[in-house]
């Protein structure tokens, strides 16, 4: 019955998620919680002024209450839970992930809400959400350890023990691996479904690896993801009728993190997630030029907005950005194998 979880959670997330907009973006409108665009950005991005934002929570949702049928199905059926769900150091780990996402999208969530009730644009200082991240990610390595993870997989070298000597190392670099990651969503985030295109196309590959690990409730919450994530984009497609803000955003960067662990190879989300890291590497290069040369190496940062400048549609660049998506995942899934 395992087998048949991911479809099964696949097909929820869809629908609850897709479903959830109905009642959710009215509700966002009657609460004026519309996005504020600032004037740094493409001048044609005004007019998506007061869509309503905080959006992510209908993911959030779907991904939850998918995950929790899965488990309730695999339980009943199987006169029990499965081996998969039973096992601490997998089950365990998947559930550490998705507690380590919902807090990461509370963080995201309070970055909302001052932005749009508070009306502090800049919401939450860099300094407290640093701070809250880097707080987040630390309980989560925590846990992992406390659920048994004492080693990582890496292509072409094999397993690697994390628990003594050298590979100790592993814990402070895994530290600001998911700080970074998590950000680097956030900043694909900034045209009508990319990050959501982005991300159903990662959490399909880590389904895929996951399924053939046999890490099934990894495999399972993957499926959950990439469900949630296309029923999101009926609403986020161009022209977006809500936006995911950082609620939504904070909480995809936590579950494909989150993914990259439950197949104890996280290295693998730099092949997966290469868009996300460039992304984030544009916006690092853009600020070390200008600081260097007082000239932009870009014509605007992150990324997606170089190409919006220079007269790509939003559409082209979401299409382009999710077919090199499917092209490094396809290298990701083969690493796997090594």
């Amino acid at each position: 019955m395992d087998r048949f979880l991911p479809i099964i959670g696949a097909v929820l997330a869809f629908a609850v998620t897709a479903l959830l907009g109905f009642i959710v973006i009215p509700y966002l409108h009657k609460l004026k919680f519309g996005q504020t665009i600032l004037d740094i950005g493409p001048k044609w991005h005004k007019n998506k002024q007061g869509t309503p934002t905080m959006g992510g929570i209908m993911m959030v949702a779907g991904v939850l209450v998918a995950f929790a049928a899965c488990y309730g199905i695999s339980a009943c059926l199987n006169g029990g839970l499965s081996e998969s769900f039973k096992r601490i150091e997998n089950f365990g780990v998947t559930i550490a992930g998705i507690v380590m996402a919902i807090l990461m999208c509370a963080i995201g969530f309070f970055d909302d809400y001052i932005k749009v009730v508070k009306k502090r644009n800049l919401g939450l200082t860099a300094k407290q959400k640093t701070f809250l991240q880097l707080f987040v990610s630390g309980a989560y390595l925590l846990t992992l350890w406390l659920c048994g993870m004492r080693c990582t997989v890496i292509p072409f070298i094999g397993t690697v023990d994390i628990s003594k000597g050298f590979g100790l190392l592993f814990w402070p670099i895994a530290l600001m691996f998911i700080y970074g990651f998590t950000n680097a969503v956030n900043l694909t985030d900034g045209l009508d479904g990319l990050a959501s295109s982005v991300t159903v196309v990662v959490a399909c590959a880590f389904m895929l690896v996951a399924g053939a690990l046999l890490e099934y409730s990894t495999n399972t919450l993957a499926a959950c993801l990439a469900g949630a994530c296309a029923g999101f984009l009926v609403w986020n497609a161009k022209p977006a009728k809500v936006f995911m803000g950082d609620t939504g955003s904070m909480f995809l960067g936590g579950m494909v993190v989150a993914l990259s662990f439950g197949i104890k190879r996280p290295i693998l989300l730099i092949v997966a997630g290469l868009m996300y890291f460039v992304e984030a590497i544009s916006v690092m290069l853009q600020v070390a030029y200008y600081k260097k040369t007082k000239k932009r190496l870009f014509k605007m940062a992150p990324i997606h907005h170089h190409f919006e400048m220079s007269g790509w549609s939003e559409q082209s660049v979401v299409l382009l950005f999710s077919a090199i998506t499917l092209i490094s995942c396809i290298v990701m899934f083969i690493l796997a194998k090594y």
